[in-house]
């Protein structure tokens, strides 16, 4: 090959490669993590101003009084969708347990080759719902909410993350990442305005400071 067509051909490829890097194809977290996108800072917002604010009832919750972790296509329940969707070259067995794969936790920046690494996170906490307002649900409903793989509810991250996250809201606890903060705080909006959930007075200011910056 002449080397005139040789340098162009590097060249391209070259450029070839920056592009497909910009726009993060070659970067394992930017592919990776596949929450529904929550809705922008502006509509947050706009929803955030119209929940009601009230003290949280923080008596009576029970994990299994919200059914989770329920069947959804197959042999899949809801738990080893999220770990399919979420995660990079998953391989799952006949049961739909995932076998290899890898995970990108978009809270703290860490990946993990095994799926007992991982948890799914429920953004809202289910006991956060339910001290905002899911104590008056029906169990169908609780249900519904539990397995939501419509809105920006569910998200695979490290399981001492989401352990220490436990039932806490954006104004005690946030990702460590501040790069995903702006997505965290409109997905939690969303889902709280979707359900129709309350804030309490701290929780609103948390959330206001937070969607300024957005």
């Amino acid at each position: 090959m002449p080397k005139f067509y040789a340098h162009r051909r590097l060249g391209f490829l070259a450029a070839f490669t920056g592009l497909i890097a910009s726009a993060g194809l070659l970067n394992g977290p930017a592919a990776s993590a596949a929450l529904p996108t929550p809705v922008s800072a502006a509509t947050a917002r706009t929803y955030l101003a119209s929940l009601t604010v009230a003290t949280e009832d923080r008596t009576g919750y029970d994990r299994d009084l919200f059914p989770h972790w329920i069947t959804q296509s197959g042999t899949c329940n809801t738990r080893e969708t999220i770990l399919k969707r979420d995660g990079t070259n998953v391989v799952t067995d006949s049961s739909c347990a995932a076998t290899s794969g890898s995970w990108y936790s978009p809270y703290d920046g860490a990946t993990w080759s095994a799926s007992s690494d991982v948890d799914i996170d429920h953004l809202v906490p289910l006991a956060e719902a339910w001290d905002s307002g899911a104590d008056s649900w029906t169990t169908s409903r609780r249900q519904s909410f539990a397995n939501d793989l419509t809105r920006p509810q569910l998200l695979a991250v490290t399981d001492n993350v989401n352990q220490s996250k436990g039932d806490q809201d954006p104004a005690t606890w946030m990702p460590s990442r501040s790069a995903y903060r702006c997505t965290y705080v409109r997905a939690w909006v969303q889902v709280k305005y979707y359900y129709d959930l309350s804030v309490d007075s701290a929780e609103k200011s948390a959330l206001q400071g937070y969607l300024a910056n957005c």
